[in-house]
């Protein structure tokens, strides 16, 4: 069986953050664990550069849209490979292919989509349409963006959303289109339940210039999320290309809870009109808040990726945000926590494992492991958790391992076998030693694919490889507070 994961893509009107760069490892971590299966993968991510808001942010930049996206997009597959991330496809909205294949896509929902009249409130900086009562609620003003909301009275085209409700309650309700967590799953059946409308999909060229126009009408651009939307299958060369025929539906859709409805609701219709199954799970994560408040430059509180990993490294990064954010939840980052993640669970409880059993073999046995028997730890948990998209919880269950492994390293007391000379036991128990800590490898692969290496380096060929550097050098230093930066944390639009 194929495995397809998908982020979702981010827009290129900001810069890089540490919210998207979660996204990134956590749609990683699922592409490695399922390859590690020996299963065919196909992981993708990509840009979405379209828009009046990306017009907008090239006009302030003084340069073409296309210039600017091409910068843009830049910064995030440069973020993609900081990050250590394996994805295979990393896909542009502004490429060629998809242009043409989302026009294709317009012209096979034909039967759903109609002109009508739009009135009501859009906010470019959301690129979205908002209902009289948010608008009220939020006195006018986008709580998102600080600035009014624009009153439209335009011709759009509209697709036929509400006639899919029914299927697409039925497939969340029955679970053969998964969202995870579950409050996630009741959030979007309560929005099914007070009534899915049909939705604008076109804005007109002479509002929004920055578009894929809709075929056979050039007075119409596509709207942006509508568009962005069909990455997911333009990707693998939708309709007619093998990848397609052998990939689609996705196993996993990892998304941020900003963007819920988009996925779950408009997605869905979208497929059902196409005549195409939706997707097997959509993944929900939560945000993240930097010392309990959102990302902001006012608060000169934002952090890049490109900080956290200068100080603590890619795979620190990754364990931090993968094991100390909640999968299920909002997470909190601070320097502090980091900092004690590092020291303690890094460098003192792996790093020293390694450490204490590489200085064992090569000074007790000569650097000689000998034959390394499998290991024997139940692993259901583990695999079971990253089906579900709990990272921590997987996370969890290998530093059971890794401080069990310590425990028994305290308890077998190697050096006081080997004064003893007890030399048939003290290789037991160095045997064990490293059975165990390739095991953790094993297990760390997804997560932290550069420490695994480099542990196997050591261990695996049955003779001690000495270690260029520490694992995990202990950091003394505490790093300050960051400088304000370009950012906040949730990763939609």
């Amino acid at each position: 069986m194929n495995y397809f994961v998908t982020t979702s893509i981010p827009y290129v009107n900001g810069e890089p953050h540490i919210g998207h760069a979660l996204e990134f490892v956590m749609a990683d971590v699922l592409a490695r664990a399922a390859r590690a299966q020996k299963t065919p993968v196909i992981f993708s991510t990509g840009t979405d550069e379209h828009g009046g808001k990306v017009a907008e942010k090239a006009a302030e930049h003084k340069l073409k849209p296309e210039v600017f996206a091409d910068q843009m997009s830049k910064k995030f597959q440069d973020l993609a490979k900081m990050l250590n991330v394996s994805n295979d496809r990393f896909i542009r909205t502004t490429d060629p292919a998809h242009v043409q294949r989302a026009q294709m896509i317009w012209k096979n929902l034909q039967k759903d989509i109609y002109k009508g009249k739009y009135i009501g409130w859009y906010c470019t900086g959301d690129e979205a349409f908002f209902t009289e009562a948010v608008v009220k609620e939020n006195k006018g003003i986008c709580p998102n963006h600080n600035r009014k909301y624009e009153q439209v009275q335009e011709e759009n085209y509209f697709f036929k959303l509400s006639k899919y409700a029914p299927q697409i309650k039925q497939a969340i309700e029955s679970g053969a289109f998964r969202i995870a967590p579950a409050t996630r799953k009741h959030e979007i059946l309560q929005v099914i339940k007070d009534g899915l409308e049909d939705i604008s999909i076109s804005r007109p060229s002479n509002k929004i210039t920055w578009g894929i126009p809709v075929p056979g009408d050039t007075t119409q651009v596509m709207y942006v999320w509508f568009e962005a939307l069909m990455n997911y299958i333009t990707v693998l060369g939708y309709p007619e290309h093998e990848d397609f025929k052998k990939y689609w539906p996705a196993n996993v859709q990892v998304i941020g809870k900003d963007i819920l409805r988009f996925h779950a609701a408009i997605w869905s219709g979208m497929l059902l009109g196409l005549g195409l199954p939706l997707p097997r799970m959509l993944y929900v994560h939560g945000f993240v808040t930097v010392d309990g408040k959102k990302m902001s430059k006012s608060l000169g509180n934002s952090i890049t990726p490109e900080e956290i990993i200068k100080k603590y490294g890619t795979d620190a990064f990754r364990y931090f945000f993968l094991r100390h954010i909640p999968s299920y939840d909002d997470g909190d980052f601070n320097w502090d926590k980091l900092h004690k993640a590092y020291n303690n669970e890094l460098a003192n409880e792996l790093g020293n494992a390694v450490q204490r059993t590489a200085a064992m073999i090569t000074q007790y046995q000569n650097g000689i492991i000998g034959d390394v028997p499998p290991p024997e730890h139940d692993t259901a948990q583990y695999h079971e958790a990253i089906e579900n998209c709990r990272f921590d919880r997987a996370l969890d269950e290998v530093w059971e391992q890794v401080r069990g492994l310590n425990q028994y390293i305290d308890e077998q007391k190697p050096w006081e076998l080997f004064k003893r000379k007890d030399t048939d036991h003290l290789r037991e128990v160095l045997v064990y030693q490293t059975s165990c800590l390739l095991e953790i490898a094993g297990l760390l692969q997804p997560f932290m694919p550069d420490t695994a290496t480099r542990i196997r380096y050591v261990f695996e060929e049955g003779v001690i490889r000495p270690l260029k550097g520490t694992l995990f050098p202990r950091q003394d230093e505490k790093p300050r507070a960051s400088k304000p930066a370009t950012g906040h944390a949730g990763p939609g639009k």
